[in-house]
């Protein structure tokens, strides 16, 4: 392994010289199979790796994520898919493996925003998540190793160019860790928390009934993040993360973001959704697009412009806001994860309206009492966590 890699330029095409590096002059941990990663993805493959190896240690079950400028779109842990989560996600053709699984699961939650992802595998990337990856429009994908069928795979997609990146499944980083910002060094002990049930324990909730379904999927909330930037909240079900909402200044911004996402999530799910006559050779990408135009306000514009000849064999119904409603009050058994503490109950009465039933965070607002109160008003088990997450 190389002791450094010259990149191209840095965040920007005008920041130059950009490389990466051990400062102690060690070797790097990882290697580059395939392709020329740059910059940003470098800083996607380190932190989307360190959220599958943490996820795989906590559950046990094989993760991946999809990573979109240091932010998980999504992620997942190996829960079998349904048909109708095959088909959303439009795997239903393809044979998946545990691995291939759960990356179907992280890309599949939020198209939109996984769209040009860079992917992380907590496992050895197989023929199967290879079909996956090279059909998808994706940047690179990092993971301990990779089949020779996979990587035969790989190496032809993007015209040769796709970044194929291995890393050392053993390395385990400094306890302290640097980062420079206007020429001036940050130093802080890396952020070494363990995550598991355990810290679930207290609930101040009326509902103190954390089912193990619930109990993992907070888990796996509380890691996503973990390797998120803050403020963040997300929302998750069956293993898999169905809204993230990142870097926003206000939380109930992110109890908002994340909570429209895991809604379209949802709704995609309806059957009249998924009898939605689309004309055939329509790409994925275009028809993830149609998608949300017909599950939104907007495809009352697309009717009155007759746009709807453009990708659909008939003009299909509206499907109005009562309809949204009553399908998306079916929703149940979401748990969701906060960074840090709620300071208003407003966060719980956004988050109900997705189905959640199960909370995870820190606590320690001078308005605990409040957030409390809203919780058992609908039955909410709530877990105070005692730990911050913020990440930066």
């Amino acid at each position: 392994m190389a002791k450094e890699m010259l990149l191209k330029y840095g965040c920007n095409p005008n920041q130059k010289p950009s490389r990466i590096f051990m400062k102690d002059g060690e070797e790097l941990p990882v290697q580059v199979l395939n392709g020329k990663p740059g910059y940003i993805n470098f800083l996607d493959a380190f932190n989307s790796w360190q959220l599958v190896k943490e996820l795989k240690a906590a559950t046990g079950l094989p993760a991946a994520a999809s990573f979109k400028h240091v932010s998980p779109a999504g992620a997942a842990v190996y829960v079998p898919l349904s048909d109708t989560l095959k088909k959303i996600y439009f795997v239903d053709d393809l044979e998946l493996t545990p691995i291939a699984s759960a990356y179907a699961a992280a890309r599949g939650a939020d198209r939109m925003s996984s769209y040009g992802d860079w992917a992380a595998l907590s496992d050895t990337c197989d023929g199967a998540t290879a079909r996956l990856l090279s059909r998808e429009v994706s940047d690179g994908v990092i993971a301990p190793g990779y089949t020779e069928e996979a990587l035969e795979i790989l190496k032809k997609k993007r015209k040769g160019g796709y970044n194929v990146v291995q890393i050392d499944p053993e390395y385990t980083p400094a306890p302290t860790e640097h980062k420079d910002v206007f020429g001036i060094t940050f130093e802080q002990g890396r952020n070494e928390l363990k995550i598991d049930a355990d810290m679930l324990a207290d609930l101040p909730t009326q509902n103190k009934v954390l089912t193990e379904e619930a109990k993992r999927d907070l888990v796996v909330s509380l890691i996503t993040l973990k390797y998120t930037q803050s403020n963040s909240v997300c929302y998750v079900k069956n293993g898999q993360a169905i809204g993230v909402g990142a870097g926003q200044q206000s939380r109930v911004h992110c109890t908002r973001l994340a909570g429209n996402k895991a809604d379209n999530w949802y709704l995609r799910q309806c059957p009249k959704v998924l009898s939605l006559p689309f004309k055939e050779g329509i790409r994925r990408a275009d028809r993830d697009n149609t998608i949300d135009v017909y599950i939104g306000d907007e495809y009352m514009d697309v009717l009155a412009d007759g746009q709807w000849e453009n990708f659909f064999t008939e003009k299909p119904e509206v499907f109005t806001r009562e309809e949204r409603r009553a399908w998306l009050d079916t929703m149940s058994g979401v748990a969701l994860g906060s960074d840090a503490f709620f300071p208003f109950g407003d966060n719980i009465e956004r988050a109900r309206k997705s189905g959640v039933e199960f909370i995870a965070q820190p606590g320690g607002s001078i308005r605990d009492d409040n957030v409390i109160a809203t919780c058992d008003k609908y039955g909410i088990a709530m877990a105070f966590t005692g730990i911050r997450l913020f990440h930066h």
